[in-house]
């Protein structure tokens, strides 16, 4: 185990952190129940921290979960939790909610919000998974964000600056967005969302070399997803697709360049800004060069790839997500095999180095066939690569599909986990002896995964009963409190099913998700 990292060691290495004065001040903890190396990658922890500390009356202040033992203090002020008025949580991935008992119980804090009183702070809980669903973090929290920050947080201040306990609850429980567990079991929560990206940035609050991203500057180029992917959380839980100026994107740049060097452009699907071709040569000639999150597979035209070449950019990703035309034309996933073939020899062409493939196992209806697929399409990738000269390297991050709350396949099943290896070693014997690297998520923790997505409020329990992350502590928690693991990942459900997220209106009604899910098997036109 290395040396534990102080939270004034943190900041030695930071620019752009904050330290206000309590006085007369609203004090409010921001807290990624992860490491500080995970959190400070994420844009959600730089939006509260910006939009939180731009307010006179409020300080806010950061806090992580380190596995090392590290005291649970604040960054700034070294202060425990309990000294703040609310805490609230920025979460992003469903593993995550594995570590929220245990920050509650290392600050002292009692873990259900029924046990709670006037002594403690109120804990608040938003990200794209609560938005998606609530529910198995629901006896924990006492107000659940539904939506974005930017449109939620101004009326969730003024609520939180006056009044009891019991009053701020009841007026938090009228906010749209808000959902209040105890006082909300039967009402409807509408997902809220920023109209106008223009009218605030979504950058980099603080810049640290001590992340993944530890030589960008990150800027948000667009939210949402138009293109309405069946399995995809990000498209149904930030949708509409929206798109900022290209003006206010250059400000944001000559202000990051103070900074970084490197501009890290981030939106769910990057390369389908309208503006892009453009933003990239007038961020080239101010001398920035940059990363880009994401590319669309079509359209990726030669003149976009030669920019990002121009840029810097040695590595990309495009996602397939399956090997067979059938099971893209499923997931909805329209693109052929020509067009991912032309988008690699494009990429190849241009002399990226590096190249890779986004895929999935285990897609409804997926058969031995669709795998042996992904390795035909993935070597006639690597024959597109070699033939161009240039010595490109090629590889594969594969993930076990997992059905998502407020997508048309939430109804269906994860496969089963010995179906889901054998696949996966199939994938490994039928690609690595030709050079591609094939990396794979866990089996075992999309499986967790899978439970906590399709959860509801009596995963609690389990949750609380979790000794330690580790994957034999996860079974002996389930098992100890008699979880039906098979029930949440495993079973296809009814589409008459009441479903644990069924008071959160993401946007999309019930009967539009239902036609999409018969269309994609085949029972509609």
């Amino acid at each position: 185990m290395g040396r534990r990292v102080s939270g004034r060691d943190r900041l030695s290495r930071e620019q752009g952190f904050l330290v206000k004065d309590w006085g007369g001040r609203l004090p409010l903890a921001i807290v990624y129940p992860n490491s500080y190396y995970i959190g400070m990658s994420n844009l959600g922890v730089h939006s509260l921290y910006r939009i939180l500390n731009s307010c006179a009356d409020v300080v806010a202040e950061r806090f992580f979960w380190e596995e090392d033992g590290s005291p649970l203090l604040s960054l700034e002020s070294d202060r425990p939790l309990s000294d703040f008025a609310a805490i609230a949580f920025s979460i992003s991935f469903e593993l995550d909610y594995l570590n929220v008992p245990r920050i509650l119980r290392a600050a002292g804090i009692p873990l259900y919000a029924a046990e709670r009183d006037e002594r403690h702070p109120l804990i608040i809980g938003g990200g794209a998974c609560i938005t998606a669903n609530p529910a198995p973090l629901s006896p924990f929290f006492d107000c659940l964000c539904i939506g974005e920050a930017e449109p939620l947080l101004p009326p969730l201040l003024r609520v939180l600056k006056n009044g009891s306990r019991d009053e701020k609850l009841a007026a938090l429980s009228l906010l749209p967005g808000c959902y209040v567990p105890q006082l909300n079991e039967k009402k409807t929560v509408a997902r809220q969302w920023a109209e106008d990206l223009d009218s605030f940035a979504t950058t980099s609050a603080v810049v640290t070399p001590d992340t993944e991203f530890g030589d960008l500057y990150l800027i948000e180029v667009e939210r949402g997803c138009a293109y309405g992917c069946r399995f995809c959380l990000a498209g149904a839980a930030f949708c509409p697709q929206r798109h900022r100026s290209l003006e206010g994107l250059l400000a944001q740049a000559a202000e990051g360049l103070k900074y970084r060097k490197r501009l890290g452009l981030v939106g769910p699907v990057v390369s389908s800004y309208p503006h892009l071709e453009d933003l990239l040569l007038r961020l080239r000639q101010m001398g920035a060069g940059y990363s880009i999150s994401s590319l669309r597979v079509k359209p990726l035209p030669r003149s976009l790839v030669r920019e990002l070449a121009l840029g810097g950019v040695n590595s990309l990703a495009i996602a397939p997500e399956a090997g067979s035309e059938r099971l893209r034309r499923l997931i909805g996933k329209n693109i052929s095999e020509d067009d991912v073939l032309k988008a690699v020899e494009n990429i190849a062409d241009e002399r990226i180095g590096q190249l890779k493939l986004y895929l999935m196992l285990g897609l409804p209806t997926e058969t031995d066939d669709d795998v042996e697929a992904i390795i035909d399409l993935a070597l006639k990738c690597k024959k597109v690569m070699d033939s161009s000269g240039h010595g490109g390297r090629l590889s594969l991050n594969v993930a076990p599909f997992v059905p998502k709350a407020g997508t048309p396949f939430q109804w269906l099943s994860m496969e089963d986990t010995s179906v889901l290896k054998k696949r996966l070693k199939r994938l490994e014997r039928g690609l690595q002896p030709y050079g591609v690297k094939v990396k794979a998520e866990s089996i075992a923790w999309s499986q967790v995964q899978a439970v906590f997505a399709r959860g509801d409020s009596s995963l609690a329990p389990v949750l609380a009963a979790v000794a330690e992350v580790s994957l034999p502590g996860w079974r002996r928690a389930a098992r100890e409190q008699g979880l039906d693991i098979d029930y949440y990942a495993h079973q296809r459900w009814p589409l008459d099913k009441e479903l644990p997220w069924a008071g959160i209106d993401l946007g999309t009604s019930r009967q539009r998700l239902e036609a999409e899910l018969k269309r994609a098997l085949g029972d509609l036109p």
